[in-house]
């Protein structure tokens, strides 16, 4: 298993542990389509000394039709303040789905420039399988006073941009092969448009010169629990779908969650991060601009 994604087993052990610097974060997330409150689920149980990270709260604020793009530094800053987590802190994540809006924020952490950060493998039900205690209650973030603690230090080569992937898929269409590409992590009835995307008047579809990797294929259930696949069954779904691990590669899904299951995925199959870039605002923000050109096939 790699650092980036460790066991419920390794994470009972270090929270234990009086010399650990280990700071965990609930980072469960639900579509509104679900009408389900991660909030309130955490309440009722989450790790014990765990946090609530809530991306739709810790984000882009002033991209109003886009849920939850990624935070300017000094927002993501003062909320790490807030949750008592220092630069030099091992952050632990998790969510409900097993291995799912975790990788989000993990992902924003890279994007922050803290790369000691990794997720539970199964998330909560990895955890109360083993038969580990859980608590109650509501989370538990300071008011932040003085000077800030926690220092980002973004990486813009992680993140991609409206412009950057019209660009890219501008060179797509001319027949470069040294450009990067496309993988969608949306299901494939989406991508094809034969299904609604669960937003409202948003035109389902995908870009040109796009490749269809949904997310749930990097995942599998063992003994009840979604857990990652392994490195090489992973780099299979992707090979199998003609993407080339050697060349970079842009993640892209419905509103930038499941695309970072993907990152999250090609890192552990051994992808380096510098061929890796998210498409913050993805498919709601490309299908929102009327010059965008949207396939369905």
């Amino acid at each position: 298993m790699s650092s980036s994604l460790v066991s419920a087993s390794w994470l009972h052990a270090n929270l234990d542990s009086s010399r650990s610097n280990v700071k965990v974060l609930d980072c469960s997330w639900h579509l509104p389509t679900a009408n389900r409150s991660a909030r309130t689920e955490y309440a009722k149980s989450h790790i014990p000394g765990a946090q609530f990270f809530d991306i739709d709260t810790v984000k882009d604020l002033s991209k109003g039709d886009l849920p939850h793009m990624l935070p300017p530094a000094s927002f993501f800053g003062t909320s790490m303040d807030r949750y008592g987590i220092t630069g030099s802190d091992h952050v632990v994540l998790y969510d409900t789905w097993g291995v799912g809006p975790a990788c989000r924020v993990l992902w924003t952490f890279h994007a922050m420039g803290h790369d000691k950060v990794s997720v539970l493998n199964g998330g909560l039900a990895a955890w109360t399988r083993e038969g580990y205690a859980v608590a109650k209650g509501e989370s538990s973030e300071s008011q932040v006073g003085g000077q800030p603690v926690y220092h980002p230090h973004d990486d813009p080569l992680l993140v991609c941009s409206y412009v950057d992937v019209v660009g890219n898929i501008e060179q797509l269409k001319s027949g470069k092969s040294d450009v990067k590409q496309i993988v969608d992590a949306r299901p494939h009835s989406r991508f094809t448009g034969e299904a609604p995307e669960p937003r409202a008047g948003l035109s389902s579809g995908h870009m040109p010169h796009s490749v269809s990797v949904p997310a749930t294929e990097m995942t599998t259930v063992v003994e009840g629990v979604q857990v990652l696949k392994s490195p090489e069954e992973i780099r299979k779904v992707f090979e199998d779908r003609g993407v080339d691990l050697s060349r970079p590669i842009i993640t892209s899904c419905g509103s930038g969650v499941t695309a970072a299951i993907l990152y999250f995925a090609l890192l552990n199959a051994g992808v380096p991060r510098e061929l890796l870039t998210l498409y913050d605002g993805s498919w709601t923000e490309y299908a929102l601009n009327p010059h965008s050109e949207i396939i369905k096939d």
